[in-house]
């Protein structure tokens, strides 16, 4: 439409738009009313825009672990507190999901987030379940475990100290620095053998990650963080996920050799992935950021994805296929093997794993919701 109002980067958020995710029946458009200027701003409105606000709604999935079968995927069960982030990481593959929620994977996916208020209750009936076997559990991957809204809430917290508490192993990932503020309980798991951490640092340049992922911390905080895990003796991993081609492939080896001088001892990467509603908004996010090497980036994500942006094909989807991926990957590996970064990650013990007591269920006639026939 040509009086379509044109989208804007907003500060402390990642995607440019809101656009409709791919389940809703309409797409939504904004439009001139005469009360605004030709940056889309109201007339003599000096501020801009609104603020965006988060807001946060339970979350009411009847479980808690989630399982997994996809074979290019290193667990089979992980504990996700939120649903959306408000980190607001362009590249986010989780985006996506907010669709099935009715919501945008663009701005809402970043405001409208969902949390496992009751996550104790359910975690610790499911350990109790007859017949469960311990493995060890990812926390996150979906969202970040440990992103802002967890200062307050600290339903991640209170899923650590259940894990702990009946000694069941865990690993964990995230971009953000509060991980180290749960130092007291994660240097207890690492001394049982119950836990391994991951810190993802996708870039050094603070000014990239300034407005890539505008509310993780800082790469220089994360690195901070990571020396205080380490010295706490959590085994500790880099996570250079993703690797955007064009952008951030430059700094393979200085970003490793930071994360190694921070107590990391592996590492590894995720080439950048588009699926379904991403696409889109990566390449507007690019467009308003980085307008001189756009085309670039575009032109090599086709590259490594055999001429699309995406492709969701098991294993290459991680690390993309071609003369480019191919470069990137053995560039990674011969700096992992320089640095000392090749160690493998810390095996956790599941044999201390004891199960919680199954709370005995109330009878009928000690249950309140049970109305009386008299």
């Amino acid at each position: 439409m040509d009086d379509d109002l044109p989208d804007r980067a907003r500060k402390g958020r990642g995607a440019v738009s809101n656009r409709d995710g791919r389940y809703e029946r309409f797409s939504h458009h904004a439009v001139d009313d005469g009360w605004r200027d030709a940056d889309g701003r109201v007339r003599d409105d000096e501020d801009g825009p609104s603020k965006l606000v988060t807001s946060v709604q339970k979350d009411t999935s009847r479980t808690v672990i989630a399982r997994n079968d996809s074979p290019d995927i290193g667990f089979d069960r992980s504990i996700n507190p939120y649903r959306g982030c408000e980190h607001g990481c362009i590249y986010c593959y989780a985006r996506p999901s907010h669709a099935y929620l009715g919501h945008s994977p663009g701005i809402d996916f970043e405001t409208k987030l969902y949390g496992k208020f009751d996550a104790v209750d359910r975690l610790k009936a499911e350990l109790a379940a007859p017949g469960y076997t311990p493995r060890p559990i990812a926390i996150s991957g979906i969202t970040d475990p440990y992103q802002p809204v967890e200062r307050q809430l600290r339903i991640t917290r209170s899923i650590v100290e259940v894990l702990i508490e009946h000694r069941h192993p865990f690993t964990m990932i995230s971009k953000n620095a509060l991980m180290a503020r749960d130092i007291d309980i994660l240097g207890q798991a690492a001394k049982l053998g119950l836990v391994s951490a991951a810190l993802s640092i996708t870039t050094l340049d603070a000014d990239l990650a300034r407005t890539m992922e505008p509310r993780a911390s800082t790469p220089a905080k994360r690195l901070a963080a990571m020396r205080t895990l380490a010295d706490a003796g959590v085994p500790m991993t880099v996570m250079m996920a993703p690797i955007v081609p064009g952008l951030t492939d430059s700094e393979i080896e200085s970003l490793l050799e930071a994360a190694r001088d921070a107590g990391a001892t592996s590492a590894g990467f995720v080439m950048l992935r588009l699926p379904l509603e991403i696409k889109d908004l990566f390449t507007e996010w690019l467009t308003e950021h980085v307008h001189d090497r756009a085309k670039h980036v575009l032109t090599l994500m086709r590259e490594v994805r055999s001429g699309k942006l995406y492709n969701a094909q098991f294993f290459s989807r991680q690390r993309g296929t071609g003369a480019y991926a191919e470069m990137i990957e053995g560039r990674f590996r011969l700096a992992v093997k320089k640095l000392g970064l090749d160690r493998g990650r810390t095996a956790l013990r599941c044999d201390l794993f004891t199960p919680p007591a199954v709370p005995p269920k109330p009878s009928k006639k000690d249950d309140p919701r049970q109305m009386s026939l008299l």
